[in-house]
Order: structure tokens, then sequence, then C-alpha cells
């Protein structure tokens, strides 16, 4: 099965395409309005310090037990435990989620898809700002329209992982994530240049320590889980395309600090337009649909030209990041369905379209679904599959073993030197950190 299993090309793929993974709506979607909702800078310290100390560790696990099984997520467990029964269970969990939360970042593709449309259309950039308001809360609120969105965004995400690993997920990531970056940072040039913007930034520059809780600190790590695709079962996968020459600690590390560069960017791209208009920060979830076109209707009557032009590209570069993430989602599927049954490719894409296409719907169409399948996947699930992968790299398999993969049997001097250290992380801080984590969410 290995010499016949596919890989990425070489580090530069496997970076483009983790980060792909990691950088999606996890950042630009729910990183500003969590920053607006639990105390702005703050909040950004403790994620990026969480990110450093507790996600890559937990990257570093996951990475370690795809690259070492050469299988789907699904069987990585059972395949290097000797056949486990416990652990051959857990093989279910990194297939589902990545397919729960699939079909509902599908349906918020859609939304996205729809506010492409609406911008160009000039429906969301007119002359009334509050027009975008009432086009989400009517276009969410029931009819068809959802739906189709969904089902057009899923059909793109498939139709890309259909073309595999090289021809499909790797050449999309190369060319997608450049571009992405560029125009993200074109939307925060323009965003902190606004009259009145100069207080979104202070906001996210400016720690106010008052303003921590346990609450900041739950959720802040809670993103950065999120946020790195960790408990998705997409790492494992990805991880299992990777040439047994490649670097590790370099892509792992390579992967944390694209993300943490991209979410920061979406911070300067929307909180300070979001200053600039007068809006509360802590506008909630819809804070991009409900807030940000309203910035760019403001300049419409003296630019209307250049508003459209900014609205239709930040929604262009959401549904960019989302569809990053969702490949890799949608990969781990159908690895699964490759691998354990007589499936094609294109048939298991199939069928991941029909499953997703058919979950998502539902999600389109009722509020309270999309609800469940978000607080289940984000505040349960990820951290479920997360404590799994690290009580598995620390207590199940040998040390040597882990050292073996993370060093390249001895030969990578750096990261031999790294090892002591991550592996204290991962076998006793990580954990730790993940009950906390739990705890937290339920009392609080």
């Amino acid at each position: 099965m290995e010499s016949k299993r596919e890989n990425f090309g070489g580090r530069l793929a496997v970076v483009m395409a983790m980060a792909g993974s990691a950088i999606g709506l996890g950042n630009i979607w729910r990183f500003p309005y969590l920053v607006g909702e639990h105390g702005g800078s703050v909040f950004i310290i403790v994620y990026v310090l969480a990110t450093v100390f507790i996600s890559l560790p937990v990257f570093v696990s996951e990475f370690v037990i795809g690259r070492r099984s050469r299988c789907n997520a699904a069987s990585s467990f059972s395949r290097l435990s000797g056949g486990n029964r416990f652990w051959k269970s857990v093989g279910f969990l990194p297939v589902a989620i990545p397919l729960i939360i699939a079909s509902y970042y599908s349906v918020i593709g859609g939304w996205s898809l729809e506010f492409l449309v609406k911008s160009l259309d000039m429906s969301i950039t007119g002359s009334n700002p509050a027009a975008a308001e009432d086009i989400f809360d009517k276009f969410t609120s029931g009819g068809l329209m959802p739906v189709v969105m969904h089902l057009l965004f899923m059909g793109a995400t498939v139709l890309i992982v259909a073309g595999g690993v090289k021809s499909g997920i790797e050449k999309f990531s190369k060319f997608i994530m450049p571009l992405l970056f560029v125009m993200i940072i074109v939307i925060a040039v323009y965003s902190v240049t606004l009259p009145g913007a100069s207080e979104g930034v202070r906001y996210l520059v400016e720690p106010d320590f008052s303003a921590f809780t346990p609450r900041t600190a739950a959720y802040a790590m809670g993103q950065s889980f999120y946020s790195m695709s960790l408990g998705m079962g997409a790492i494992i996968t990805y991880a299992s395309y990777v040439s047994k020459k490649e670097n590790m600690l370099a892509s792992s590390v390579g992967t944390a600090v694209s993300d943490l560069t991209f979410a920061i960017l979406a911070g300067f791209a929307i909180m300070p337009a979001v200053f600039a208009a007068g809006i509360s920060p802590g506008t909630g979830p819809g804070l991009i649909f409900k807030s940000v076109p309203y910035i760019f209707a403001t300049m419409a009557v003296e630019l209307p030209v250049l508003s459209t032009v900014m609205s239709a590209l930040f929604f262009l570069a959401v549904i960019v990041a989302a569809i990053t993430s969702s490949i890799s989602l949608v990969e781990v599927g159908v690895a699964f369905f490759v691998e354990k049954t007589r499936l094609g490719r294109r048939a298991a894409c199939l069928l991941i379209f029909v499953l997703c296409g058919a979950a998502g719907s539902l999600c389109a169409l009722d509020g309270q679904a999309f609800n469940l399948f978000d607080k289940v996947s984000s505040n349960f699930l990820l951290f479920l599959m997360a404590l799994l992968a690290v009580v598995f790299v620390g207590f199940v398999m040998k040390r040597e073993d882990v050292y073996d993969e993370f060093t390249n049997a001895g030969s990578l001097k750096l990261n031999a030197k790294v090892f002591p250290v991550l592996y204290f992380l991962i076998k006793w801080v990580a954990p730790l950190a993940v009950v906390l984590i739990f705890v937290t969410n339920f009392i609080l």
C-alpha cells in the first residue's frame, strides 16, 4: 500500500496544503468575532501562547500518527496500536468529525457566495448601509437559495478533491494560498486607513488585562485548536501523504506561523473597519456578513466602484478561505472510502457530496441544526479527538518510535535537540490543557 500511496511533492507543497487546511473560516470568520467578544488584544496574546505551547504539540502528534501509519485517519490508531480494540474503535471519530464540520462549513461558504453576488450587483454596497443586515437575515431565514449555494460550494470542493493529491489538492493550494494572503493584506491595508480606524488598531495591540477571564482563555485555546484543524482528522490524513524525507518540525512550525499570521491579518482587516463605522466589536458570528458590508456601503456615495470591488474582494477571500479548509475535511472521508472499500476516488467524492450535501442542506434550512453541528463539533468532538491523539502519542506509542519519526531516524540534529521539550509538552502539558478546556466549557 505504501508504495502506491500518493505523496506531496515537497516541503512547500506540504506547508501550503496543511496551511490551507489550517487557514480557513476559523481565521477569517471565527477569529475576528471572538476577538471582539473576548477582550481584543488580551485574547490574541492567549491565542498565540496556546498555539505555541498547546496546539503545536497536538499538531505534531497528529503529524506523527499520520506519517507513521501511512493510512487513512480511521485506520491509523488501529495500525499503530497493533489492532488494540479500544484504539480501533476510536477510528470512526477522525472520519465522522470532519464530515460533520464540512457539512456546515459548506453552508457558510454558500452564504459567502451569495454575498459575493450581492456585492457585484451592489445590493449590499448601495446607498443604504443597513441593507446587508436585512439581506443576511432574509437569506438565512428560509427558502431554497441557501441550499442551492451550499450545494454549489460543496460541488466545487469535491471537484478539487477528485483531482487527487498532486493534481487536485497540491496544485490548488500552491496557487490559492499566496493569493489568499495577498487579498487579506490588501483589505487590511485599506481597513486601517479608514477614518476612525485607529481605535480598532489600538483594540488589537493594546492589551486590557482587566478583560481577561477564564472564559477568555478557554475560547482562545479553543479557537487555536479550531484554527489549526486539530481533532478533525485532516492533519493525520495529510501527514500520511508526506514523504519520510520531509522535516516534520519545519513543516509544523511553517503551518503554525502561516496560521497565526493570517489570523492576525484577518483581525486587522476587519476590526479597524468595524470601529471606523461605530459598530460593536461583539456583534457575534454574523460580524463579517452584517457589519463588514456596512463599511463598504458607507463609501459607496463617493466611491461606488471601489466599494463594490473591495466588498467583492473580501467575500472572495472568505470563499477561498472556506474552500481551502473544506477540501482537507472532505479528503479525510475520501481517503477512508478509497482505502476501506472498492470505491475509486471520484466515486468516493460523489458519496461525500451526497452525505455532506444532505446534512448541510438541513443546516441551511434550520438554524438550530446549524448551531447544533457547530457546538457539538467545536466544543466537544475536536477536543476529544485532540486529547486522544496526544494520549496515544505520549502513552501508547513507543518513545523511540516517536523520536524516529520526528527526527527522521536521528538525522535531523535540531529536531533531536527540540524533541525532549516537545515530547514533554505532548505527554503532560497538552493533555492537561485539553482537559481544562473541557471543564471550563462545561462550567462556564
